[in-house]
Formats: structure tokens, C-alpha cells, sequence
């Protein structure tokens, strides 16, 4: 869930530039493959905050190509989206959302904060309230 294909450019200044077709605000660059796709990760987060901040749906990843990367944000950040989207898609606001975990609105608006670090069982407790559940897997 939250799988972006990325775009990987050989700049004019020998670095990696790095796009997303779907996040078009997302754009960093590496020295190397390699870092560029370490540094995408926090590119396609702040990416994806926007549309948080803005209370925009989020926007739907498409299908890579063959042998095309692909970057997603932490776990903890799909967590966060994963009850944000839920929430969007319910047509839920925050403030009914604070209201049915009785929690006050500066505490939701630190469970979407993909910066802030948030504990599970809070995002948990959010998904629950919106029908959801978070599962976790090793692979």
C-alpha cells in the first residue's frame, strides 16, 4: 500500500535525479541510485504531507513498469495514511474524528503529522473508530 513508482534521471552533474509521476511534488536527488532511492523515501513523505495539510485525497499509485522501482514511505507513515485515507473516504472531518476517540484536536492533528512520531496504538485506536484494523507483516 503506498507504493510509488519512481523516476530515476542521470542529471547533468552526475547525481540520480528522482521523480514521481504520481506525487509531482516529490523530487529529491543522490549521488548514486542507490542514495537516491534512500533519499525518495523522505521525498515521497513530504510529498504525501501536502496532500494531508491540504485534505486532499491522496493520490492513487500507478503500476510500474517492468523493472521500474519502486519507494514507499515508512511503516509508520502508511499507518498514518492508511487511517487518513480511511478517513477521507468516509467523508469524516477531524473534529468528528477527535470527537469519537475523545481526543482533543491538537492530539489528530499530531496523528497526521508524518513527522511527528506517533505511537501505534493511537493510529490503531483511530483506525478502529473509522471500521479499520492495521495489520502488520514481516516479509
Amino acid at each position: 500500500m503506498f507504493e510509488y513508482p519512481v523516476t530515476l534521471t542521470p542529471d547533468d552533474n552526475d547525481t540520480v535525479l528522482v521523480t514521481f509521476a504520481d506525487v509531482p511534488e516529490a523530487i529529491t536527488f543522490g549521488a548514486d541510485e542507490e542514495e537516491a532511492l534512500l533519499q525518495a523515501i523522505d521525498a515521497l513523505e513530504t510529498g504525501l504531507s501536502f496532500y494531508v495539510d491540504q485534505r486532499k485525497p491522496l493520490p492513487v499509485a500507478s503500476k510500474p513498469r517492468r523493472g521500474q522501482k519502486t519507494v514507499r514511505p515508512s511503516a509508520l507513515e502508511c499507518a498514518k495514511l492508511g487511517v487518513y485515507q480511511a478517513m477521507t473516504e468516509q467523508g469524516m472531518k477531524k473534529a468528528e474524528l477527535a470527537r469519537r476517540l475523545g481526543w482533543h484536536m491538537p492530539q489528530v492533528d499530531r496523528l497526521f503529522d508524518l513527522r511527528h512520531a506517533s505511537k501505534l496504538d493511537q493510529i490503531e485506536a483511530a483506525a478502529n473508530v473509522l471500521g479499520k484494523h492495521i495489520h502488520v507483516q514481516i516479509a
